[in-house]
């Protein structure tokens, strides 16, 4: 006969019908009993230790010192471990969005019905640059030369060119080589001539300056580091009093480039 207070499947189904009575609980004797027997390991490994020597008792001093160490040692391990793992993925994350960003690295040339979706809509991202130029004109070469470098070295900052009298018509040749700076939608800088970037003189670093002061590249390690700090100037000239008077001979599909 099967015994009624066993803990198998079939006696929880009687008991769950009601046909066998509740399991019992352990017994208050029965806890009582693991209590003694608690009690007594504890004071025979207390009496196992009284009757070890010094050197007994040095020795395993330094087995639980050794284990301790261990402990301690694998504990700082790993959370270094975790430390370099969760650099090398912040690091991978920031070089996933500069990635993202270096994505033009050239001098592209554009034309009036660009305008508005390559330099107003796209400064929206990030800034852009546009030099107003015209071929015949040495420090405009000289000026392209510079910006193809700059181009090159800041692949999230977009450089554009456009004949000066393609953007403007009736733009005076005087005014070349001129830089307009967009970002944020708007226009940042209208830095005009080439006398403002030290004439044929100019270098890449010169025109770096300048792009610098507005925000369109980062400065130069010599260059002011309070810079940042100050208010950027912001260049206006005839340039930009043709742009808003040609605004006007415009249609309404021409308007809003600058």
């Amino acid at each position: 006969m099967d015994d009624p207070n066993a803990d198998t499947e079939w006696n929880d189904i009687l008991r769950a019908k009601g046909i066998l009575p509740p399991k019992e609980e352990q017994s208050k004797e029965a806890i009582e009993d693991m209590y003694v027997e608690a009690l007594n390991a504890r004071k025979q490994e207390e009496e196992s230790l009284e009757n070890k020597t010094l050197d007994e008792l040095d020795e395993l001093e330094d087995e639980l010192e050794d284990d301790r160490i261990i402990m301690e040692y694998r504990y700082v391990h790993k959370r270094r471990a975790v430390k370099r793992i969760l650099k090398r993925r912040k690091r991978m994350l920031e070089m996933q969005q500069q990635a993202e960003k270096d994505k033009y690295g050239e001098v592209t040339q554009i034309s009036k019905p660009d305008f508005v979706k390559e330099v107003t809509e796209a400064s929206k991202e990030c800034y852009v640059v546009v030099h107003l130029f015209k071929d015949y004109i040495p420090a405009c070469k000289l000026m392209n030369q510079h910006l193809a470098v700059l181009a090159k070295q800041f692949k999230s900052t977009k450089f554009l060119k456009i004949v000066s009298d393609q953007c403007v018509p009736n733009y005076p040749d005087r005014n070349v080589p001129t830089l307009l700076v967009y970002g944020e939608g708007d226009i940042k800088a209208n830095i005009v001539g080439a006398i403002a970037f030290g004439g044929m003189n100019m270098t890449v670093s010169s025109v770096r300056k300048q792009l610098a002061q507005c925000g369109a590249v980062p400065p130069e390690k010599d260059q002011d580091q309070d810079g940042d700090k100050k208010k950027k100037t912001i260049y206006r000239s005839a340039a930009t009093a043709a742009l808003s008077s040609d605004e006007d001979e415009e249609s309404d599909d021409d308007r809003g480039y600058y």
